[in-house]
């Protein structure tokens, strides 16, 4: 049995509350006493990500500009949603459809990860769609310009190896699908 213990919240304010970003104070003691006042924590929704299969075993990504680190990125289609709005699985499907414009019959789920559990909230649920078709356009949002890129199955690795896809929760889901898709 693990003698770990949680950290105790003495106390906890919202320092900011803003559509686009959240973050919380906490004051903590630690298992040895030691109380921290300023810890904080980012309150951020769950994220679908999705590992899109064509029946010709390309991967569809997209490549879009990420401004945090003010550069583009290829990585699978995904999005921010609420739990107690939607399931994880009618969100891929919703984001997949939007971003790029193909739909897949059902997900199958790869696994659910935590981004940062040290300072996020979050989770990110990755799942598989194989054989996907494209059924029409984009729908995208205010802050997105997406470009929707089609990469064939073996090239992928090589990709990641050289730093063309780069984005932790898509390298996450290619690696853990691999094992998941048919006749890999």
């Amino acid at each position: 049995m693990s003698k770990l213990q949680k950290w105790q919240i003495i106390n906890s304010k919202m320092v900011l509350n803003h559509p686009w970003c959240q973050v919380r104070q906490d004051e903590i003691k630690l298992p040895n006493g030691q109380v921290i006042d300023d810890y904080f924590v980012i309150i951020k929704p769950d994220i679908v990500l999705v590992l899109p299969i064509t029946t010709n075993r390309e991967i569809i990504f997209v490549r879009q500009y990420r401004h945090g680190v003010e550069n583009f990125f290829m990585e699978l289609p995904a999005g921010r949603f609420d739990p107690t709005q939607e399931t994880p699985e009618d969100a891929g499907l919703r984001e997949l459809r939007e971003e790029t414009g193909y739909e897949a019959e059902q997900l199958q789920k790869i696994a659910t990860l935590y981004d940062n559990p040290s300072k996020d909230t979050n989770k990110i649920h990755l799942f598989l769609a194989e054989n996907v078709i494209k059924v029409g356009g984009q729908s995208l949002d205010i802050t997105e310009e997406i470009e929707v890129m089609l990469i064939p199955i073996d090239e992928v690795l090589e990709k990641i190896t050289q730093g063309e896809i780069a984005v932790a929760g898509s390298v996450a889901a290619l690696l853990l699908g691999l094992n998941f898709i048919s006749n890999a």
